[in-house]
């Protein structure tokens, strides 16, 4: 057993591992005997970080309730200058400071005019953005631009292309003038003090543009919480190839920008090793709202995060999840404001953390409502395990779901090609069988949002 959990998510029988390995499916373990993991290795119950004896996994669907339960803190909010707010979540709602428009405005570029015409067209003209202009007696008319303060007496606005100056500078319209026609009158928008957004709505930027119309230079918003991500085990190369028992570290590169993508700003990524002192210190000493570590989270010789958080007195939240792959991840509150999540070493069973743990707690320290759940038909069978819930990568194709191979926990080829994950139930699912589905953040929203 590594640190990196290389072995740690195979838990089939033969029979189970087969069918797997039909599907490009998880490997065949090392280990003798009907289970991947031999019992001594699996990790400690839930609840204190010093059990140790032999526990039943949280099913996976009341893991993520207890990760979306995390505390936010009464005062998370934080006031974040507009150009700094985008894609953030609005932790007051945001109340007009003023009338919109402030004043009369025009709403076309032409002519404001006063009383019955022909108009005699005075000299100057009306912009935007200057005092207010004379007013106007029955009878005139003046030049004016779109956004320009109306005069008072005005009593509509005839467009450029519905007037015509005759011979003797006098305006003459083209079509009927209704009173008020293209002036926005004061208030129109809002009054000052109507509620325009709710708390809890996204920042996108039409509200950017609605906040600074409304006089805003700051909204108050919960900040993009900040996770440090400490990657553990020895064997790990961070370049070229594999060689001599060692393997390339792909979590070290894939989970800063999948973290982003889920809205965290990542603040450090530190490679350890499988050094229990150096992970101590680092979990004990960090600053970070979340701390995500990779492997180390069953119970071999070099599986240091269960002796970690016994060390700092953490509170394991959950520890064991009956999902495939990724069982042995777990959730820890380390402190009162601060959460440890530790993913399983295996690159697909650490992206099953992710979307397990990670996302929910993520998504509830940002202030993000959790998104509908939707179904769509599997296209062809998907073998199941017997107890756990499975996830399987799958593309999208008009109303299906399309299930992909290479889907094993040490496996990427799958995910890295998949639209989303397909939420399997124990004993698997048949074609045409509904299955929930997890979007992959950029997928459903575009990379040019989520990793901003």
């Amino acid at each position: 057993m590594t640190a990196s959990g290389q072995y740690e998510e195979v838990d089939l029988d033969v029979e189970e591992a087969l069918a797997l390995v039909k599907e490009g499916g998880a490997p065949m373990s090392e280990h003798p005997g009907t289970h991947g993991v031999p019992r001594s290795a699996q990790p400690p119950t839930s609840g204190s970080a010093g059990e140790e004896h032999v526990h039943a996994a949280t099913p996976w669907g009341e893991a993520r309730a207890v990760a979306a339960r995390a505390p936010r803190g009464p005062d998370a909010a934080v006031s974040v200058p507009l150009d700094a707010a985008l894609g953030l979540v609005l932790a007051a709602p945001l109340d007009a400071l003023t009338d919109l428009p402030s004043f009369d405005t025009s709403a076309m570029d032409g002519w404001a005019v006063a009383g019955p015409g022909p108009w005699g067209v005075r000299a100057e003209g009306v912009l935007a953005g200057h005092s207010a202009p004379r007013p106007l007696a029955d009878g005139e008319a003046v030049r004016i631009a779109t956004g320009a303060r109306i005069p008072h007496d005005v009593t509509a606005v005839i467009r450029s292309e519905h007037g015509r100056i005759d011979e003797k500078d006098r305006l003459h319209a083209t079509r009927e003038v209704v009173p008020g026609q293209d002036i926005r009158p004061r208030g129109q928008e809002c009054r000052s003090g109507d509620p325009l957004l709710p708390s809890g709505t996204l920042v996108t930027p039409a509200v950017l543009g609605l906040a600074a119309a409304a006089g805003y230079d700051t909204v108050a918003a919960f900040p993009r919480p900040r996770v440090e991500v400490l990657v553990l085990g020895d064997e790990l190369l961070t370049g070229g190839l594999p060689r001599e028992g060692l393997i390339r570290d792909a979590l070290g590169p894939m989970l800063p920008s999948w973290l982003r993508a889920l809205g965290a700003d990542v603040v450090a990524v530190r490679r350890l090793g499988d050094d229990a002192e150096a992970l101590h210190t680092a979990v004990r000493d960090s600053g970070a709202d979340l701390v995500v570590t990779t492997g180390g989270t069953a119970a071999g010789p070099v599986d240091h995060v269960h002796p970690t958080l016994r060390r700092i007195g953490a509170e394991l939240l959950v520890n064991g999840v009956g999902v495939r792959p990724g069982h042995p991840m777990l959730l820890a509150r380390t402190r009162e404001r601060q959460h440890l999540v530790g993913l399983p070493g295996n690159p697909l069973a650490a992206v099953s953390g992710l979307l397990t743990l990670a996302e929910p707690l993520l998504r509830t320290l940002a202030g993000h409502a959790a998104p509908e759940t939707y179904t769509l038909p599997l296209q062809d069978t998907v073998h199941g395990h017997p107890r756990d819930t499975r996830l399987v990568p799958v593309v999208l194709r008009a109303d299906r779901a399309v299930p992909l191979h290479y889907n094993g926990p040490a496996m990427l080829r799958g995910v890295a090609a998949a639209d989303a994950l397909a939420v399997v139930p124990p004993g698997g699912a048949r074609p045409g069988q509904e299955a929930e589905i997890l979007d992959l953040p950029w997928a459903a929203a575009g990379i040019g949002v989520c990793f901003t």
